[in-house]
């Protein structure tokens, strides 16, 4: 046989640079320029001279990790997690609050004033507490079969690696409290190699326990769960599989906002900061202007978490949803809370509206509260209906911006812009803004 003759490649030595830091993007990132190319650094804040390891280089940008710092910001702060930096929930304990905000906001004025006709500012930042605010957390569990342990908690950043977490402070109290408890009796389980992942919810009722398993559970470990949710006053629920869901003990979990009691399904999607949840819907009704004879549509209405507040103000509101289960659940919120004025539709908003009963009704106001696809498809029918005020709460400052052009393109002017503080500490960035006609 042949032998040929081949040079060992060496491994492109990754390159150091110093530099100083510009801005902070609202990812956290820190922001400077190199050789004309803008740096996105890691773990560096504005002011600082770092120096950075290039992890990416492309044409027009690069990306780095901060590995020393060489001059320290006033805005940094000691991260309150002993998981920071590893697990990928929090990207921002090391910034100051202050700064998180601040960063935010004007990256959603830059993203919002790109195709203005008008200058826009951000008038407020709508926030609750920045620590043990998150109501509702996923936990992914994995059987370890080298360490002979359950793995419990969340994604690293950029991989499926599990980071074990023994607290989480972004948490509320309740939930945070739960988690040793809760590993040990999940570990102790026959079947903890055969666990999905656990979701815990913190409803006004109690808290809830979702557990997702591959296999069914043996007599032992379901008498064991029960046991556990009963000393500690759970709703627990067990998932085979993704589409069926078992009640095995507890209540049916609701949330209470605006004089009104919302129960919902542990799979329904409910905001999971609930301080924040309840001054947005506050604000929607203020900036709506609403009247006793008015019409509204409450485009992606999800359970009625708009839907349900404002039907107390006005004639009557309409509520559309994609998702036929929590339409099927908003229904029975309204029934339950004496809300007669309130209809809701199935419609998949990305398609065409016209043929839908829903749709030929005329609207004074109009509520939009998209994923972060943002709501194009509806874009067009919402200018003919012609409301006099629309309040749009975005997920995605970029879908929003989009969104916005055929707006004002239409007459409608960018009347108020709030920030929403939903996620501290990550780079989630939400937003609401009211359009009215000129």
């Amino acid at each position: 046989m042949v032998q040929f003759y081949s040079a060992a490649r060496r491994a492109k030595p990754r390159k150091e640079l110093t530099v100083t830091i510009d801005e902070l993007d609202p990812f956290g990132q820190g922001v400077a320029r190199y050789q004309g190319k803008t740096l996105f650094v890691s773990g560096a804040l504005p002011g600082e001279k770092v120096q950075v390891t290039v992890q990416e280089d492309k044409r027009h940008y690069s990306r780095g990790k901060a590995t020393r710092l060489l001059t320290q910001s006033p805005e940094r702060v000691v991260a309150r997690c002993p998981h920071y930096g590893e697990c990928g929930g929090c990207q921002q304990q090391h910034v100051s609050e202050a700064l998180q905000q601040q960063s935010k906001k004007q990256a959603l004025e830059r993203m919002l004033n790109h195709n203005s006709p008008q200058p826009l500012k951000v008038e407020q930042v709508i926030h609750g507490d920045s620590w043990h605010y998150r109501r509702r957390a996923r936990l992914s569990l994995r059987w370890d079969n080298k360490q002979q342990r359950l793995d419990m908690g969340f994604r690293k950043n950029g991989s499926n690696e599990i980071v074990n977490i023994r607290q989480c402070p972004v948490m509320v109290r309740s939930l945070d409290r739960l988690l040793p408890e809760l590993r040990q009796c999940l570990t102790e389980l026959q079947g903890a190699r055969d666990l999905g992942h656990a979701e815990l919810v913190q409803a006004d009722n109690g808290v809830m326990l979702v557990l997702r398993h591959l296999k069914p559970f043996s007599v032992a470990d379901h008498e064991k769960l029960e046991r556990f949710s009963q000393h500690h006053q759970l709703m627990l629920f067990l998932a085979p599989d993704n589409n069926t869901l078992q009640h095995i003990c507890g209540e049916m979990p609701y949330y209470q906002s605006h004089n009104l009691k919302l129960s919902f399904s542990p799979q329904d999607f409910i905001q999971v900061n609930d301080k924040v949840n309840q001054q947005m819907v506050t604000t929607a009704i203020d900036w709506l202007a609403l009247q006793p004879g008015d019409r509204v549509l409450d485009l992606f209405c999800g359970m009625g978490n708009f839907t349900l507040p404002v039907g107390q103000y006005v004639e009557n509101v309409v509520g559309v949803e994609g998702v036929e289960a929590l339409v099927q659940q908003a229904a029975r919120n309204a029934q339950d809370n004496d809300l007669h004025n309130v209809t809701f539709y199935r419609h998949d908003l990305e398609q065409d509206v016209t043929g839908q009963p829903w749709a030929s009704q005329g609207f004074t106001k109009v509520l939009l509260d998209p994923a972060r696809a943002g709501a194009a498809g509806i874009m067009a029918h919402i200018i003919a209906l012609a409301p006099e005020r629309i309040v749009y709460v975005s997920c995605n400052p970029a879908t929003l911006a989009r969104d916005s052009e055929p707006l004002m393109a239409a007459g409608y002017i960018a009347e108020r812009v709030t920030m929403l503080d939903m996620f501290p500490h990550t780079s989630h960035l939400e937003s609401m803004v009211l359009f009215s006609r000129t």
